[in-house]
């Protein structure tokens, strides 16, 4: 049997001991410490460290293994790996009933770890490695698509702490039938067409709208037809002022996308995940407008006016804006309206038509 599936972050504090109480008393979502458990600043954290006091207690070698194994205290091995010769060794550390291991490379770190990965993944012994920002974060939570079951982040910036638990937890959309009660044109103009870097599958799209609290799932182009070829990592997303929504739960403007940018791509039971922009096109394009009602709100959106563009109905069908009328039910996102500062939702009171 495998292990669960979840990830963990642990923050190893780059400070002068003299500011460790400060530093920790700003970590918000963060249960484990790679740090010393003596310490009095870290008491209400868990600890993971090479001391008999930890928590988890790091060992060296097979011999310190065997011997806190038997205090029936959690231990972590951690191994210095160079060679596949190291790669080997963990399947004898892992026979001996090892709850983790942790991954020390050098030069190579990604190969290395895939191989690891797919050795120890259907095991019951979870895999730890090191890092020392947000981006190697992110890589290492998706090395061979599974990801190691824990980054040690060390670090001395709370910044760097924030960014790097987007990856750790997936955001969920209560998502919603909302009724449409105007359909118009709106003219000519600029829409963005989203080009991502992943393969989206049916029913995933991106949250789209004239408002940061309402939404609408607009389908990626996977279906094609006997005019256009399948383009599934695609979304046309809408025009240049619709906001989507970020991996940090802030907003952006369509405008603003660029290659590289994270968004968060939405299925139609709200599930998300974090996907990169591999290009944003910008084009003119006839639009159109279209108005639904959610929970006695109103929200619009407006999208290019052409048959590639898709919602997706409550009962799962895609339907071509082209083919949107009044009183269909597409899928989409609301809330109470809150106000948003340079895209930070903030507690103010708005009104948006």
């Amino acid at each position: 049997m495998g292990k669960e599936n979840r990830k963990e972050l642990i923050i190893k504090p780059l400070v002068e001991d003299s500011a460790l109480k400060h530093f920790i008393n700003k970590l918000e979502g963060i249960n484990l410490l790679y740090a010393n458990p003596l310490s009095t600043d870290v008491k209400n954290f868990k600890t993971i460290y090479d001391s008999d006091r930890a928590d988890i207690i790091i060992c060296h070698t097979h011999d310190d293994l065997i011997k806190h194994k038997k205090s029936g205290r959690s231990i972590a091995y951690l191994k210095r790996v160079t060679s596949n010769k190291d790669i080997d060794d963990l399947q004898t550390i892992e026979s001996l009933g090892v709850d983790y291991v942790i991954i020390d490379t050098t030069d190579w770190k990604i190969i290395p770890l895939e191989n690891i990965i797919a050795n120890l993944h259907n095991t019951q012994t979870k895999i730890f490695t090191t890092a020392k920002n947000s981006d190697e974060v992110k890589t290492m939570f998706t090395v061979l698509e599974l990801g190691v079951d824990g980054v040690i982040l060390s670090t001395s910036d709370i910044e760097e702490i924030r960014k790097s638990k987007n990856y750790l937890t997936k955001r969920t959309f209560n998502i919603k039938p909302c009724k449409i009660i105007e359909v118009k044109d709106a003219g000519v103009g600029e829409r963005v067409c989203v080009d991502t870097v992943s393969m989206l599958e049916y029913g995933e799209g991106m949250l789209i709208g004239s408002k940061s609290n309402f939404m609408f799932i607009l389908h990626n182009e996977s279906a094609g037809s006997s005019f256009t070829s399948p383009r599934p990592f695609r979304v046309n997303a809408g025009a240049v002022y619709c906001y989507t929504i970020l991996p940090d739960g802030k907003t952006k403007y369509l405008s603003e996308l660029e290659s590289g940018t994270e968004i968060l791509v939405v299925d139609m039971k709200g599930n998300s995940r974090i996907v990169s922009v591999g290009r944003s096109k910008i084009e003119t394009r006839p639009l159109k407008l279209i108005k639904a009602i959610c929970d006695g709100m109103e929200g619009t959106v407006i999208v290019q006016n052409a048959e590639t563009i898709q919602f997706i109905t409550e009962n799962g069908n895609l339907l071509p804006v082209t083919s949107a009328k009044q009183g269909d039910q597409i899928l989409g996102f609301c809330k109470n309206a809150s106000g948003r500062h340079f895209g930070i939702e903030v507690n103010e009171y708005i009104l948006e038509k």
